[in-house]
């Protein structure tokens, strides 16, 4: 029997979700859209140390969502969409029902305004 809404692989999903409910982590995220920074690049902007910008990367970097590599002593990261796209595949789901939804509220609304012209109680 095949299961509606689980994912074949739910912890990296938990994990995606779970890196990105940080703000510091969705502002490293970002940053890195437009182009791979070492973490000193990173930190500036933030008002904390490397060593702390340092655990936020280890958790996207666990997540799935960057990869880092080693050039020579610094190690860039850069933004990995793949476990990003798991998770909008999973929120694109709901699409579906709340504009279901946004429709039959509309739906209502015109009713409910051509009850009011139609002399209706006032």
């Amino acid at each position: 029997m095949e299961q509606i809404g689980y994912e074949a692989n739910p912890q990296s999903l938990d994990a995606v979700f779970a890196a990105l409910a940080d703000p510091t982590r969705r502002a490293i995220l970002t940053r890195l859209a437009t182009g791979e920074a070492s973490v000193i690049e990173i930190a500036a902007p933030f008002e904390m140390s490397q060593p702390a910008v340092s655990k936020h990367l280890k958790v996207l970097e666990r997540a799935g969502l960057i990869e880092r590599d080693v050039d020579r002593q610094r190690r860039p990261a850069r933004l990995k969409a793949e476990s990003m796209a798991a998770a909008v595949r999973w929120l694109e789901e709901f699409r579906q029902f709340w504009s279901s939804s946004f429709d039959q509220l509309d739906g209502l609304l015109e009713e409910l305004k051509k009850a009011g012209t139609t002399g209706g109680p006032k």
